[in-house]
Formats: structure tokens, sequence, C-alpha cells
């Protein structure tokens, strides 16, 4: 009986960990979606970061940098300013071939999070509603920060399918 409780416990804390922040509102989502993003980069050998499905296809440190470039590029949408290495002269592949070593990409990409997090705590009542301009269309400072979590939620799911082709196992379904 003990075992069963014990097992118990340990299956439950699992879970725990596996849905946490879920259902939480976007500071949930987003919680979940970073520790996400950088458990499963952690998880991936360095020599997996050049790998790519098919010859024209972005490789898996190149799905990271576009990630984080987008989650700064969004981020200025709403007034934040761009990192200074992000050249406004460099095109989108540059700038996701800038850095392609493990340890680059996962700084990269934990700023750019952490980028994210940071700009939506210090917003102020109203600024959510606030308008702001993207691609010939209006929409709101809110707008933008969902469009950023489901972003990161996409891609997320093309790094699922990248780890496992290459032979590594999410950690959270381990």
């Amino acid at each position: 009986m003990k075992k069963f409780f014990l097992l118990m416990i340990l299956f439950t804390a699992t879970l725990h960990a596996q849905y946490e922040g879920l259902w939480e509102g976007y500071n949930g989502e987003w919680s979940h979606v970073s520790k996400q993003l950088i458990a499963l980069a952690e998880a991936t050998p360095a020599d997996k970061f050049s790998w790519r499905p098919a010859p024209g296809v972005r490789s898996t440190s190149e799905v990271y940098m576009h990630i984080a470039v987008a989650n700064f590029y969004l981020l200025s949408v709403t007034g934040s300013p761009m990192p200074s290495e992000i050249k406004a002269s460099e095109t989108e592949d540059q700038i996701e071939r800038s850095l392609t070593s493990k340890a680059d990409v996962i700084a990269f990409l934990k700023r750019s999070l952490d980028a994210v997090r940071t700009a939506r705590a210090q917003l102020k009542p109203g600024d959510l509603q606030r308008k702001v301009r993207i691609m010939d269309k209006d929409a709101t400072v809110d707008g933008m920060y969902l469009r950023i979590l489901v972003h990161d939620n996409e891609h997320m799911g093309q790094l699922i399918a990248y780890a496992r082709m290459s032979g590594v196992v999410p950690p959270w379904s381990k």
C-alpha cells in the first residue's frame, strides 16, 4: 500500500509539472511554453541543432532563432526596442543563421522569452487595448501578445516533431 501511495504522489507531481501554467491565463500559458521551449532546447544534443528535415527547410537552431527574432519583432510593434545586434538591414534568414551553437541559441531564446515576460508585466491598465499598426493592419497590444503566444506554441509543435525525428524525446513526455 505504501508503494501505491508513493507512486500516486510521484505521478501527481509529474502531471502537475507537465501541466503547470495551463488554464492560468496569459502569464501561465507564457510560462508553460517558455519552460517547454527551454527544456526541449536543453535536451537536444548540440550536434542536432544543425539538423533539418529536408534541404531548404529551417534547421533546429534556425527554428529557435526564428522564435526569438519574432518575439523581439512583435514586441517592437508594441514599443519595445529591438536588440542592438539585430540589424534592420539584415534579412530574416540572415538573422536566423547568425547564431548556430546550442549555447548561443539558447541564450538568445531565453533573452527573447524574458523580454516578452518583462514587457507584459510592465504594462499599465489600458495598455492592452492601445492600438498599434503591423503589416498595414490595425491591431491592439493585447493582440500582439496573443500572436507571440500562438506563434511560440506553433513552433513548439514543429520543434517537437524535429526532436522526435532526430531521436530526441521531449523531457516532459518521458
